[in-house]
């Protein structure tokens, strides 16, 4: 029995060497393989998330390129907005002030106008009794002239009447001496 006890050992070590070296050498070309397997797979696996990462970055590249495109774009459309209410303020802030100049002016005008009337009415009073002077310095003018005819011809007939006297008295004279 001595003798099973190391025969069957060595008969079942050279049926496990003969499936080991059996195995051993499908074993390494199967692992060779799965190992070129993954190394190919993560060859095409890096190849592609290179390819991937460049589409990434160039879509990166495209989004911002946009974002950037947009953003000038709202940027000028916000200018624009900016700019056309400032005008739109600038345009109102011009036309009150105009308003308010042009009312001041209204009621300067306004008030220069009633003054003006005033004093128009004032110079038509002035007139009026300027042409009421005027036509009564006309009468007085008149019956001025034909007080001074009047005086003329009564001083006319004064002298008339101071010759006709010193006649009378000459001849009185004349007489009393050719009475005497």
């Amino acid at each position: 029995m001595n003798k099973v006890y190391i025969i069957v050992p060595l008969i079942a070590l050279a049926v496990f060497g003969g499936f080991y070296m059996n195995f051993s050498k499908g074993y390494a070309a199967k692992i060779e393989a799965v190992q070129a397997k993954e190394a190919e797979e993560k060859k095409l696996k890096a190849k592609l998330e290179v390819e991937n990462r460049e589409k990434a970055i160039q879509a990166a590249i495209e989004a911002q390129a946009k974002r950037k495109l947009e953003r000038e774009a709202k940027e000028k459309l916000d200018e624009d907005k900016r700019t056309a209410r400032q005008t739109a303020e600038d345009k109102r802030e011009r036309a009150f002030s105009d308003r308010n100049k042009l009312a001041d002016q209204k009621r300067r005008l306004e008030k220069d106008l009633l003054e003006v009337k005033e004093e128009v009415e004032k110079i038509e009073k002035q007139k009026k009794t300027y042409l009421d002077e005027q036509a009564f310095l006309k009468n007085y003018i008149k019956q001025a002239e034909a007080n001074v005819k009047a005086y003329y011809d009564l001083l006319d007939k004064l002298t008339l009447a101071e010759k006709a006297r010193a006649e009378a008295a000459a001849i009185a004279a004349a007489a009393a001496k050719k009475n005497s």
